[in-house]
């Protein structure tokens, strides 16, 4: 199969490799559409939180990609969940099944993550992490990382169920939302989107989405923002409190890794709100404690999707009561990785969620 693979910090390659076969548990899936994460960019560039044989992944042989779907090709000994020709959306964590943390379903924190190798291989999987990822033909996943794509949902769009599953985990970490409950989206890229129209999706009201570009902030209505606030425009504090009738909002779901994003959303909050952190920050954040604890506010923090939160999204997909669609807006092909990572990167068009197709290639 063809794939790209890591050499040096932001050099990919276009090679030939062995298809992988599964195992016990497992499927090989044809890769149909891997859509790119600004965390690819960071394992591309800087490595972590990737770990490969326990060490960075550079010149390894190692294949990105974490965000696809695919075709399943072949079934693994005992595999009787799902059959081939099944179209299927991926989650990235297999966790190792073992530790407390996956046993309680929180596989993303697993505490074996990385240990896949040598003497101690503990069974963790975190494809495009630690093993094998997207950027490539065809993938090996556990059984327990597959949700099917519901069938009027293109190849394209079914990149972001495990988008969408994110977005609904974080609801779920800060205790569930209550329909009627106000929430507040800061940042609007695809997790962020993705946290409206699930919000939207489960009764939120109003859903008040802040970010810095306005094409980004039309998009957030197209998925269910109630109302939206420019932050270069507007001191996002002081617009929320006018929105909530000076009360704060309920919620606030932080996904800009703005380094003043956190001290702003415990600002939004009325006395006892919670905040969800869903963002890499770059750099440390300054938080006013004192307002944290006087009017007892929670923070949460999350990684990727668990908890099954990604079957939940597909069904309210399957249900068409949550559309993520407007949030693809490229498509390439395979051979064509490094122009849809600048389009990525550089936002170039508008861009928000890029896909490209393994199984096609430019004239």
């Amino acid at each position: 199969m063809k794939a790209w693979v890591l050499g040096n910090p932001g050099e990919l390659t276009l090679v030939d490799k062995p298809v992988p076969r599964p195992g016990t548990a497992e499927v090989l899936v044809r890769i149909d559409a891997t859509a790119i994460c600004a965390t690819d960019l960071e394992v591309i560039s800087h490595g972590p939180p990737a770990v490969v044989g326990g060490e960075p992944p550079f010149n390894k042989n190692f294949t990105p990609g974490h965000e696809y779907m695919g075709t399943i090709v072949e079934v693994g000994p005992t595999v009787d969940e799902f059959v081939v020709g099944e179209r299927v959306a991926v989650e990235i964590h297999a966790g190792c099944g073992r530790c407390e943390r996956c046993r309680q379903g929180m596989y993303t924190s697993c505490l074996n993550y990385g240990r896949n190798y040598g003497e101690f291989d503990k069974g963790h999987r975190a494809n495009g992490f630690t093993t094998d990822g997207g950027f490539a033909q065809y993938a090996v996943n556990h059984v327990n990382t597959l949700v099917r794509v519901p069938q009027h949902v293109s190849d394209e769009v079914a990149t972001l169920i495990v988008t969408a599953g994110t977005a609904m985990y974080g609801l779920d970490v800060l205790g569930g939302l209550i329909a009627g409950e106000s929430l507040v989206v800061t940042g609007a890229g695809p997790i962020g989107l993705s946290a409206v129209s699930v919000g939207k999706a489960l009764g939120a009201g109003p859903v008040i989405l802040t970010d810095i570009v306005d094409s980004r902030l039309e998009v957030g209505k197209r998925v269910g923002a109630d109302r939206v606030i420019n932050a270069s425009s507007e001191n996002v504090v002081d617009a929320v409190q006018k929105l909530t009738n000076g009360r704060g909002a309920d919620l606030v779901f932080e996904c800009s890794g703005a380094s003043n994003a956190v001290n702003e959303a415990i600002h939004m909050l009325k006395r006892g709100g919670r905040v969800c952190l869903g963002a890499f920050s770059n750099t440390p954040s300054l938080v006013d404690i004192g307002h944290v604890v006087s009017n007892n506010i929670y923070l949460y923090g999350i990684r990727g999707e668990g908890q099954s939160a990604v079957k939940r999204a597909a069904s309210l997909i399957a249900q068409k009561k949550l559309d993520p669609s407007p949030l693809h807006t490229h498509t390439f092909a395979f051979d064509q990785l490094l122009e849809a990572i600048r389009y990525f990167s550089d936002k170039v068009d508008g861009a928000i969620k890029v896909v490209i197709k393994p199984q096609e290639f430019r004239d």
